[in-house]
């Protein structure tokens, strides 16, 4: 069985610094970590595999530096990697990122099955795994909790949906986006971590991957962020003098003034 697994890398925190022009994350510079998502697209993978046989392939697109994070993903066991990076690719939105990694996929031979975590904690849209199944024109499920029964030509899983949960069986090739309640991710043994400094981490830019760089990047985003602001954090204070029962009173006028409690 072959499977792919699409993952990213992301800030390790809050603290980040947007571009002033594009308003996109400046990615440079900033300490970054496997999306906390894809570790469970990644674990529910390597389970498959240990499963129904075959190899796990991850794909990236990101900055050089993210090759540091692919690495890390080999060494919990995948297979090979591949880091999708160019500056043509830059600024792209969801839908533009999802023609890249579809173009790569399409590239490497398409797979029986393609996991992704259900969305990026840099990004929040849950958009880029749902796009990634159309651009390569086959079915997929988002929301998977559960992959309940597995065979070579089809798989049922088990889909959270706002009334509970449905059962449904999705053909290969499918796309599957998962939750987090699927598995508890493993984490990289001594030996697979030397392993992996071992393994190349091939890249491919938009050349090798015969993209149009205007489908690409911020010219081949279909959305743009007009603007982008860090929200002002205020705290005031204000302590009541007098004795308690007096404190009480003005606390009292305060609220039902401001409409907070009533008679």
């Amino acid at each position: 069985m072959k499977i792919d697994v699409c993952v990213k890398q992301v800030p390790a925190s809050n603290e980040t610094r947007l571009d002033p022009v594009t308003h996109t994350i400046i990615r440079d510079s900033v300490c970054s970590v496997l999306n906390p998502f894809d570790a469970y697209a990644v674990e529910e993978a390597l389970r498959l595999r240990e499963r129904r046989g075959g190899t796990v392939k991850a794909f990236s697109m990101g900055i050089p530096a993210a090759a540091g994070m692919l690495r890390r993903v080999l060494a919990l066991g995948v297979d090979s990697a591949l880091l999708l990076t160019d500056r043509a690719f830059a600024g792209s939105d969801t839908l533009a990122t999802a023609r890249v990694l579809a173009a790569a996929i399409s590239a490497d031979g398409l797979p029986d099955l393609i996991l992704c975590g259900r969305m990026a904690t840099d990004g929040d849209t849950a958009q880029v795994g749902p796009m990634l199944a159309e651009c390569l024109g086959i079915p997929h499920v988002s929301d998977v909790a559960a992959v309940e029964d597995l065979t070579d030509e089809s798989a049922v899983v088990r889909r959270l949906t706002d009334n509970g949960y449905v059962r449904l069986r999705i053909r290969f090739p499918a796309l599957l986006t998962v939750l987090r309640e699927i598995n508890n991710p493993r984490l990289p043994s001594l030996t697979g971590i030397l392993q992996a400094e071992e393994k190349a981490v091939p890249s491919a830019d938009h050349a090798d991957l015969r993209l149009d760089p205007v489908r690409t990047g911020l010219a081949g985003s279909a959305t743009r962020v007009i603007s982008s602001f860090r929200p002002v954090l205020e705290k005031k204070s204000e302590i009541l003098s007098g004795t308690p029962a007096q404190q009480a009173q003005a606390l009292t006028a305060r609220l039902k003034s401001a409409g907070l409690i009533t008679e």
